[in-house]
């Protein structure tokens, strides 16, 4: 295989919400396709938001934004109307603070990680490395 260039995708079922998120309240570059949103990531990767009638949203990960300061990342997105999701992995180690941070490098359990949704329910995280 000789690729060009790679991108990845998931879905939403409401492109113009999805939109104004990545765009207001994320501060990404959000392209429109006429088949969906192409997203602009910081290092120049692109990730494409396609609109689908039955959509479900991923019960996984779909974009990590890595951030030097998690405490600052948290506190400037819940002041643009960002919930954060409280998680408890229980027997499997680790949950998120009353911040809904999850304290990974305290507990020796990889990095601090804390978890939010976009509008279609897709989950999205930032990442402290």
């Amino acid at each position: 295989m000789n690729a060009k260039t790679t991108f990845s995708s998931f879905s939403t079922n409401d492109s113009v919400k999805a939109k104004e998120f990545y765009d207001r309240v994320l501060g990404l570059k959000v392209g429109d396709d006429e088949m969906g949103l192409m997203l602009e990531l910081p290092g120049g990767a692109q990730v494409f938001i396609y609109e689908k009638d039955d959509h479900k949203p991923a019960t996984f990960t779909v974009l990590n934004f890595v951030v030097e300061d998690i405490e600052k990342a948290v506190e400037e997105l819940k002041g643009k109307g960002v919930k954060f999701e409280k998680i408890d992995f229980g027997d499997e180690g680790g949950a998120t603070d009353e911040e809904g941070i999850m304290r990974g490098k305290a507990a020796n359990q990889g990095p601090d990680i804390a978890w939010f949704k976009d509008p279609a329910g897709n989950f999205l995280s930032v990442i402290e490395n």
